[in-house]
């Protein structure tokens, strides 16, 4: 019980030899007292002894290299050293480095006492730190005497402790195994979970679209019925209106008109007559339906088979879009079932399968891009060409151009595509003072369109009038950006090379709000739903979603391109995709500040090479000199169109050094417009 007590208070570091000496002696009592002054003399001994220790650590230091002596020799003047270090300093010098007394080579004598000193103190160092295995194997290099019987017994000692061993590693890895496997088990259910939930989706989907087209061909033999009676009984027109009918008012009505002035006439004739009238209105509710025509079914089963051809080329995109969409549709099913019971869509459709078959009609439905018009925008006057903006006007009647050409030049839509030609002559042209960057129509009044330029003015022009209305000179490097507010006419806002965005009022001369970040700003876009949401790409990669009434912070920051953000335009209120030359595009949810989309399959590097969007489609340029069309839904291209070699004046040029440099969508249709680097405007349509 003493000893016990008081090995509790001895520090770990202290010696065996200490613990056996007579000081400790005191400290073996059985009273309270004699205990504690036990512990302060074993303590005292301690310290003395670490203390002891640390002096003799540094008499057996070289008094040159200040380290562990080796191989010590002794001078005549009583100093010990390294044999190798005081040999090197008489090779120099002829005196002690320790007194400086005179000192030769002859007068270095073996200091054997020290030598035996400084080994007992290196095996008791070995001692400490050594593993027991150390030990048995330096015991046994100093040739430990040990019988038969003690080795004996000491080989099944480490036989039984190598059995544990292996039995704990064992055991151990059996547990890592067994961890490993049960994890796996977890996932693997967690997927086929998953895969069973996909397959009822599935199976679902499969049963609702059957019924829906079993019910589809019910109603078509209803109708094929309901001819069949108009051919037996000419009669029964005025009793069964088609939607031929209902297209065809004209052709309608003078065919009621002939009945009933015939009416008069021979019963005979009148019967031959109207069974004529009925055949060719039965003839056109057939071909209505695309099923009289052979031709018609020819080229129907043509279109079939290229939209499935589609399929295939996108399955494992419209797979993860069809699955995304059907979970998250089954969620709100989940979530909605207390409130609604109700909630399954159309003809039984379940949630999330009419969204993904609009995804699939919509991708389906075009695979390229046909040229319907084409323009040339440069003039005699100036070799620079390249179009920087292209932009339609709130009614898309016109559209206007501008560039490095130092011109906006504003044409009429319909003429361009109704009377081909490679020159149009604009019907407006306004000269500005430098190269123009960006273009943006005012969305109220159609005679205002504003620009930016590249000593960062942005001015306010009147088509009508050819005039500027409004110039704002605040900027101090060139202006990349300009738009428009939808919901407030009288604002825009611009972004520059300054590091600035500033929101303008058209009817005040001074801006009226100045953000001031910390990169080159490369595009500015107002929200369609709000004129208090501004976002912004800029050269640090990211986008800044301000809220106007609080400008100090962004309220969102858009993480995810690699290099600067060159332009952003808004899909919805909600979805916003923006471009940058890492060649890619990008889908954000502004609402909910998370990326939902990442589109690759253009080539984007250095140059501006422009974006467009509506509902559906996503569209830009590339460096190869091609368009292309994303469906946002999907993240591989759905169609492109390339500026080939037969646009080029000159048959030598290169057409790999030309790049797309702006696109823009006519509204939610499937034109579009788009100009490359050489200044040929291409009026361009989604065709199957």
């Amino acid at each position: 019980m003493v000893e016990s007590s008081v090995g509790a208070l001895v520090p770990s570091v202290v010696k065996p030899e200490l613990r056996a000496s007579p000081t400790a002696a005191p400290a073996v009592s059985s009273s309270g007292t004699t205990d504690a002054a036990a512990a302060d003399v074993v303590a005292t001994a301690t310290a003395a002894a670490v203390m002891e220790e640390a002096e003799l650590d540094k008499d057996l230091l070289c008094p040159i290299c200040m380290g562990v002596i080796k191989d010590a020799f002794l001078t005549a003047c009583g100093h010990s050293f390294c044999y190798m270090c005081i040999v090197t300093h008489l090779n120099n010098k002829s005196d002690c480095p320790c007194c400086a007394h005179f000192l030769t080579k002859s007068q270095l004598f073996p200091n054997f006492l020290l030598n035996k000193l400084l080994k007992k103190t290196s095996a008791r160092q070995i001692a400490k730190t050594a593993s027991p295995v150390e030990h048995l194997r330096l015991a046994l290099q100093q040739g430990c005497e040990m019988s038969i019987k003690e080795i004996d017994g000491l080989l099944s000692l480490l036989s039984e402790k190598k059995r544990k061993m292996e039995q704990q590693e064992a055991e151990t890895n059996m547990q890592i195994l067994l961890d490993f496997l049960h994890c796996l088990r977890k996932q693997k259910m967690d997927e086929l979970n998953e895969v069973q939930n996909d397959l009822q989706y599935i199976k679902d989907d499969i049963n609702a679209v059957e019924r829906h087209r079993i019910e589809l061909y019910r109603a078509r033999e209803r109708y094929s019925v309901k001819l069949r009676m108009l051919l037996d009984d000419p009669v029964a027109t005025k009793l069964w209106p088609s939607a031929v009918d209902k297209h065809n008012n004209i052709r309608v009505s003078s065919a009621r008109s002939s009945v009933i002035g015939m009416c008069t006439g021979n019963f005979q004739g009148k019967k031959v007559d109207m069974k004529a009238q009925v055949s060719h209105q039965v003839n056109q509710r057939k071909e209505a339906f695309g099923g009289s025509d052979p031709q018609h079914s020819l080229t129907q089963s043509g279109l079939a088979i290229a939209r499935k051809k589609r399929v295939h080329t996108q399955f494992n995109e419209l797979q993860e879009c069809y699955l995304q969409k059907r979970r998250l549709g089954a969620n709100q099913l989940h979530r909605q079932e207390e409130k609604d019971i109700n909630v399954i869509s159309r003809e039984g459709y379940h949630p999330g399968l009419e969204d993904f078959q609009s995804v699939l009609t919509t991708l389906t439905r075009y695979s390229r891009l046909r040229v319907i018009a084409e323009l040339r925008h440069g003039d005699l006057f100036h070799s620079a060409n390249i179009v920087s903006s292209i932009e339609f006007d709130r009614d898309d009647e016109l559209f206007a151009t501008a560039g490095v050409s130092k011109r906006i030049k504003v044409f009429d839509f319909s003429t361009v595509v109704n009377e081909p030609s490679d020159v149009h002559c604009p019907v407006v042209e306004m000269s500005t003072r430098s190269k123009l960057s960006c273009l943006s129509w005012n969305k109220y009044s159609k005679n205002i369109i504003a620009s930016s330029d590249y000593e960062g003015i942005v001015t306010v022009w009147d088509v009508t009038t050819r005039q500027s209305v409004m110039e704002y000179e605040e900027h101090e490097k060139r202006a990349w950006s300009v738009d428009f507010s939808q919901t407030e006419p009288s604002m825009l806002v611009s972004g520059s090379d300054d590091c600035k965005v500033k929101v303008w009022c058209t009817k005040q001369e001074a801006s009226v709000i100045n953000i001031d970040m910390k990169a080159n700003i490369c595009c500015v876009k107002y929200n369609p739903g709000s004129s208090i949401f501004v976002a912004v790409g800029s050269a640090d990669h990211h986008i800044h979603y301000f809220d106007l009434r609080n400008t100090s912070t962004p309220l969102h920051v858009c993480r995810g391109h690699r290099k600067a953000v060159s332009y952003v335009k808004f899909l919805s209120n909600n979805e916003l995709a923006s471009a940058s030359t890492d060649s890619t595009l990008r889908l954000w949810d502004v609402k909910e500040n998370c990326p939902v989309r990442t589109f690759k399959g253009h080539t984007n590097e250095k140059n501006f090479v422009g974006l467009t969007v509506n509902n559906e489609y996503i569209a830009c340029g590339s460096e190869t000199n091609d368009v292309f069309v994303y469906h946002k839904a999907i993240s591989k291209p759905a169609a492109c169109h390339r500026f080939g070699s037969s646009d080029l004046d000159d048959t030598d040029d290169d057409s790999g050094s030309y790049f797309i440099s702006a696109v823009c969508w006519k509204s939610d249709s499937p034109t579009m417009l788009a100009a490359n680097s050489q200044g040929t405007i291409k009026v361009l349509v989604l065709a199957a």
